[in-house]
């Protein structure tokens, strides 16, 4: 299509629309044909009814609430705290409380990060021998879920906050529980999958999630941490810009190999080795101490 009836359809002002397309397609979201238009591989993602679409992650990183909180950037650098406890009282996880649509939105964004990158994990990394694995803050359980298909003879437990999991069926070897993982007892498991839960948080808090699922693991009980973690050098990396994005919306950050062998250890676990997948997620692997 062209950019006038793209605009025509969609209500905006065909020229700037024509100067954004333009701008994307050195991306490869997009791509010009003559006067027209089409679509690439990367930005079909983007439609509602692809099978890993991103859409609800990118209507989330693009909405106001993401630019607001990184155009407040000082108030983080003069605080060191995020922007967001400057405007809602108890920051961004009790606004959420609060609002359940926007937190709403941002579980449909995490499970579109999930989907995204489900088969380069189940590719790196092998969930057999485990016999029950708990997904702590596992959302609306897209990860568990594809864990179990791929290791049927393993259990799962789901657990995360009662409104997000509110309305999930238990299903033949997944159970599902509410509550919440700072104050709430943890089910008991061999295994523990923390999928981009801890750069969520700052040290303290993210230590206090770990030593909480200590006390639950059994004593040869494994911890699958999955996050991106940050090169020691800089060099092209998304959890550079990530980290900023924790530093303003959430106060938490990204963390370094190291970083995270410090905060394995202050939660009860040594880390025993780093499973690297084709995305920028790793599996942290941490056994008990």
């Amino acid at each position: 299509m062209t950019a006038e009836a793209l605009a025509t359809a969609a209500g905006l002002n065909a020229d700037a629309l024509h100067r954004v397309l333009r701008m994307l397609a050195v991306a490869g979201i997009f791509e010009p044909h003559g006067d027209s238009w089409a679509h690439t591989d990367l930005s079909r993602t983007i439609r509602s009814d692809h099978p890993r679409s991103m859409r609800p992650y990118i209507r989330m990183v693009g909405g106001r609430r993401y630019w607001f909180a990184v155009g407040e950037l000082p108030h983080a650098l003069s605080t060191g705290r995020p922007v967001a406890e400057k405007f809602v009282p108890g920051g961004t996880w009790a606004y959420f409380r609060d609002h359940p649509e926007t937190a709403r939105a941002f579980d449909a964004a995490m499970e579109a990060r999930a989907s995204e990158e489900i088969a380069a994990l189940l590719a790196a990394f092998d969930f057999t021998p485990y016999r029950v694995i708990a997904d702590i803050g596992g959302g609306r359980g897209q990860i568990l879920r594809a864990v179990l298909a791929a290791a049927p003879g393993t259990n799962g437990i789901l657990f995360d906050l009662p409104g997000v999991v509110a309305g999930i069926a238990p299903q033949p070897r997944l159970s599902v529980h509410g509550g919440d993982f700072l104050t709430d007892p943890l089910p008991a498991a061999d295994a523990y999958i923390v999928g981009h839960v801890l750069h969520n948080w700052p040290d303290e808090e993210a230590a206090a999630i770990l030593r909480s699922i200590r006390r639950a693991a059994a004593p040869d009980a494994e911890l699958l941490v999955l996050e991106s973690i940050l090169p020691d050098a800089p060099e092209p990396h998304p959890a550079f810009v990530s980290d900023l994005v924790q530093l303003t919306f959430t106060g938490g950050r990204e963390r370094t190999r190291d970083e995270y062998e410090r905060l394995l250890a202050a939660g009860g676990f040594r880390l025993q080795r780093i499973v690297a997948t084709s995305s920028p997620t790793s599996v942290i692997v941490g056994a008990t101490m």
